[in-house]
């Protein structure tokens, strides 16, 4: 099936789909429930969303934060230990003014995500700034790669050389096994906060910069997760409760919940494929049905008190300094990996856009 472009308001930018993010669009926008897979079923219906995820709490192979490290078990009080000392580090980051310089042109989400690492974590040794790095994203043999080297070469620095909480965390560790588990947590906790802030940033500012001067930054930030959802789907493995909901899920069927399809469903939202970010102006994004960028009300992401004030920030600069989509740049790429982002937007000062343009 060829890609099809969804359209934007601004500039007649498009979004380019991956194809089987595409054909999900194309076949399924407006369906309660349908079968993906043999043993998958496909569910975007708010009711039933809301049913099937209210049936039963995530197990921890759903929640990211406590798979093993490993075959090491994440122990609740580890995960909560590194979400503190992180939302430590993001709170402390967002209490600092707005850099009165900062150069933000070029390509995105790798710009806005730099920023981010060096805003909440600081010019730590390298050994823990790759640990954000985006690249270690290709495979997770590289991810471990670099806990492991780190882990045994990484020594206490001097008093003077300032620390993130987090990194505080990985060199308290006593013993190198001890060690490379904190690194480990320090990637998984750390380096989802930059990669969702930037993915999110980017997203609304492939959609609908420039901005205009009234429109409030969480209504732009709540439309750009609405259209581009970076968490696209809610994976739950199969459970006796789900035939309970309902008798179309089998007893072996796991089940994806799919918020990006309920974003767009037209007996939800008016003009669903349009950025309007005033719709928001009388949606309260907390009740709105079917609108689920952090998950389910049950169990909202850890993340979310951090993403939107970062995002926030980010659009700050963004607006303040006039940036806006080089104008040469008309269709984005979202591919089927693990954030929905638009890849690699040349982002440029909205005075010299037009100047090319002319």
């Amino acid at each position: 099936m060829p890609e099809r472009s969804h359209g934007a308001p601004h500039g007649g930018r498009t979004v380019r789909f991956a194809p089987r993010i595409d054909a999900l669009l194309a076949q399924h926008t407006g369906s309660d429930l349908f079968r993906l897979e043999p043993d998958t079923i496909g569910v975007a219906g708010p009711d039933l969303m809301d049913a099937l995820l209210h049936s039963r709490p995530a197990n921890a192979e759903e929640r990211p934060t406590f798979k093993p490290v490993r075959a090491r078990r994440v122990s609740r009080t580890d995960a909560s230990t590194f979400m503190q000392a992180v939302s430590t580090d993001v709170r402390a980051a967002l209490k600092r003014p707005l850099e009165p310089t900062v150069d933000l042109t070029g390509s995105w989400p790798q710009v806005p995500h730099a920023y981010l690492r060096d805003l909440v974590f600081g010019r730590e040794r390298f050994r823990f700034r790759v640990l954000v790095d985006r690249r270690l994203e290709l495979t997770p043999k590289l991810t471990w790669s670099a806990v492991t080297s780190g882990a045994a070469l990484l020594g206490r620095p001097g008093s003077q050389v300032p620390l993130s909480k987090l990194a505080s965390l990985v060199l308290d560790s006593t013993t190198y096994e001890d060690r490379r588990y904190a690194m480990y947590l320090y990637r998984r906790v750390a380096a989802p906060v930059c990669f969702t802030v930037a993915a999110l940033v980017t997203n609304a500012v492939w959609l609908g910069a420039p901005f205009d001067e009234d429109t409030p930054n969480r209504h732009i930030i709540h439309e750009a997760l609405r259209l581009l959802p970076v968490s696209w789907n809610i994976l739950r493995v199969a459970s006796p409760e789900f035939t309970a909901v309902d008798g179309r899920i089998g007893e072996h069927d796991d089940v994806l919940v799919l918020p990006l399809l309920s974003h767009r469903d037209p007996k939800l939202w008016d003009d669903p494929d349009a950025f309007l970010p005033e719709r928001w102006n009388d949606l309260d994004p907390e009740s709105q049905p079917g609108y689920l960028p952090f998950g389910h009300a049950d169990e909202r992401c850890w993340g979310r008190h951090m993403v939107l004030p970062l995002a926030e920030r980010l659009l700050d600069l963004v607006r303040r300094d006039g940036l806006t989509v080089d104008p040469g740049r008309r269709a984005g790429a979202v591919e089927l990996d693990g954030l929905m982002e638009v890849s690699d937007v040349r982002v440029t000062h909205a005075r010299a856009g037009a100047a090319l343009a002319g």
